[in-house]
């Protein structure tokens, strides 16, 4: 155990105020994540005793394998000592998360900044190895507590992952701590933020009896983002502030000495809200899209708008993220789009003010057609000549995308890309796939509820049948089962590993199991070539579900 005991000089009262920093890093920036930390610390430095700032801030969370290069670890040196020297004459205390190299090991750590110096440290003992979590690629674990003193308040510090098991924080307060701080990168799903605060933050303030300082990292980085939700319970595990989702934001607040029962006591201050299901998912798309293309460098996006439900809401998550300026959509239509179609995806384009354009597909389709008649001599038509539709319109969208610098987001949803229901280099194809986690059912829930902001989406794109129109007549439903009963059974077998026996016990049709399964097995080579996507379920396909494309196991 390592007890830190500040100077003398310091104020002797009974309030304690803390700072809860709530930001946005981007990985690898380090000179600018800095700069964000020093700004954070002028800022508060008249009203603050101790600023908190998420786990590994500096270089932001997921950094992977950026951490086996000596020049990011020599910079992330100078960055933390350029911190430290920069606020040396001022008097908040600041907690920085960031990786450390020590005797040849790699640490997650944070260090205690203070009058110019680092003056402890602190490192993650538990490594979480699951879902997207690959720590212990990286870290070796901590062995130590870490608890000082400030104001005559004893704070125990720990992060992340060791609040999700009793011992760390148990053994803070075992050590002397009258609070604990935790800093946090812990990325979205759509029941995550309560999960984390209501099961485990709340819990573990009710087994030690002292108040918990959550503060997390907020934003997009690849796939994940982060929904940031920083909160304060009391030693009762009550809630008493919480900052608001997928917004950068600071939080002051008043811990009071209770001398009668020797306690520190957090006051009460504002709780933002959780927000419902579809809020708290449509935010986190509108974050991810925004935090993709801005970190990236886009000037902007372009999608193909095809009066349908999926490039619908994708539209709307672009706009709402990047104002209508930065957004363009193409209608590509052919001899088998409808002009129910044409006519919603032009009001939608209306109602949202976006540039957007109509370019027919059927000269592309047929010259395609033609050149390759002499080697289809004799062959019947299938998804080959539907496929070509597919291609051609992604011909168009990335000669769009590469001459005005604008990336294309695709709008694919998990239902399609779980049972290979896509054109490999055709609709897959882009940079970043918006709605890539989101099951159809959450699709038209996402669509109902952003209407309810103000009504862009026409409504009858949310009451047809989906349609793919790539033939006459065609329904989604004339290639797979019916939307609830797919994401019933997606579900079970990709996010929560059920077997078929499993899922036929639970009352499904064994032969549409069946069917279901064998789709999203033979596509896994589909899914390896897709573009990254927001991920907004416990168990994203990407980094999150990793399965071989060569498998006979089913």
């Amino acid at each position: 155990m390592f007890c830190l005991l500040t100077n003398e000089f310091e104020r002797m009262n009974n309030t304690l105020t803390v700072t809860l920093a709530q930001i946005n890093p981007c990985v690898g920036d380090l000179s600018a994540n800095a700069e964000l930390i020093l700004a954070a610390a002028v800022a508060h430095q008249d009203v603050s005793d101790l600023i908190i700032f998420p786990e590994l801030c500096l270089t932001a969370y997921p950094p992977e394998d950026l951490l086996l290069r000596a020049d990011f670890m020599r910079e992330v040196e100078n960055q933390l000592n350029r911190i430290a020297r920069q606020t040396r004459n001022i008097e908040p205390m600041l907690i920085v998360g960031h990786p450390l190299k020590s005797n040849g090991r790699l640490y997650n750590a944070a260090s205690l900044v203070q009058g110019g110096e680092v003056v402890a440290q602190y490192r993650k003992r538990l490594l979480p190895n699951y879902n997207v979590f690959d720590e212990k690629r990286y870290f070796a674990p901590g062995e130590e507590t870490l608890v000082f003193k400030l104001k005559g308040a004893q704070l125990g510090l720990v992060i992340c992952e060791d609040i999700w098991e009793p011992a760390p924080v148990r053994e803070s307060v075992e050590a002397g701590a009258q609070v604990v701080v935790v800093i946090n990168a812990s990325p979205f799903h759509h029941s995550k933020a309560i999960e984390r605060e209501e099961d485990v933050v709340r819990q573990r303030a009710r087994e030690i009896a002292v108040p918990i300082l959550y503060v997390n990292q907020v934003g997009g980085q690849d796939e994940l983002v982060f929904d940031g939700a920083s909160h304060v319970v009391d030693r009762e595990g009550q809630t008493v502030a919480r900052l608001p989702i997928f917004e950068s934001a600071f939080l002051n607040i008043d811990l009071c000495l209770n001398e009668a029962a020797g306690n520190w006591v957090p006051q009460a201050a504002s709780i933002a809200p959780h927000g419902t299901l579809e809020a708290r998912i449509y935010k986190a798309l509108v974050t991810g899209v925004r935090d993709y293309v801005e970190k990236n460098g886009f000037k902007g996006v372009v999608l193909g708008l095809s009066g349908g439900i999926d490039s619908a809401l994708t539209l709307a998550i672009a706009v709402d993220a990047l104002g209508k300026a930065r957004v363009e959509a193409v209608m590509m239509p052919y001899h088998y789009t409808s002009e129910m179609s044409e006519q919603d995806a032009a009001e939608q384009a209306r109602l949202m003010g976006i540039s957007y354009e109509v370019v027919p597909i059927a000269p592309i389709v047929e010259a395609t057609l033609g050149q390759l008649q002499p080697l289809f001599q004799g062959l019947p038509e299938d998804t080959t000549e539907e496929n070509v539709q597919a291609r051609s319109r992604m011909l168009l969208l990335m000669a769009i995308s590469n001459k005005k610098g604008s990336m294309v987001l695709t709008t694919g949803n998990k239902s399609e890309m779980a049972v290979g229901y896509a054109t490999l280099y055709g609709d897959m194809a882009g940079g970043f796939a918006a709605i890539k986690d989101v099951p159809k059912t959450m699709v038209y829930a996402l669509s109902v509820y952003r209407n309810t902001l103000n009504p862009i989406i026409p409504e009858r794109v949310i009451t047809r049948p989906p349609s793919a129109e790539l033939r006459p007549g065609q329904v989604d439903q004339d290639s797979l089962p019916d939307y609830e009963e797919l994401d019933a059974i997606l579900q079970r077998f990709v996010e929560e590993d059920q077997g078929d026996e499993e899922i036929i016990a639970a009352g499904f049709d064994a032969e549409t199991v069946h069917r279901v399964i064998k789709m999203v097995v033979r596509n896994e080579y589909k899914r390896r070539q897709a573009a990254p996507g927001v991920r907004i379920t416990p168990r994203a396909f990407g980094r999150d579900r990793r399965y071989p494309i060569t498998s006979r196991f089913f």
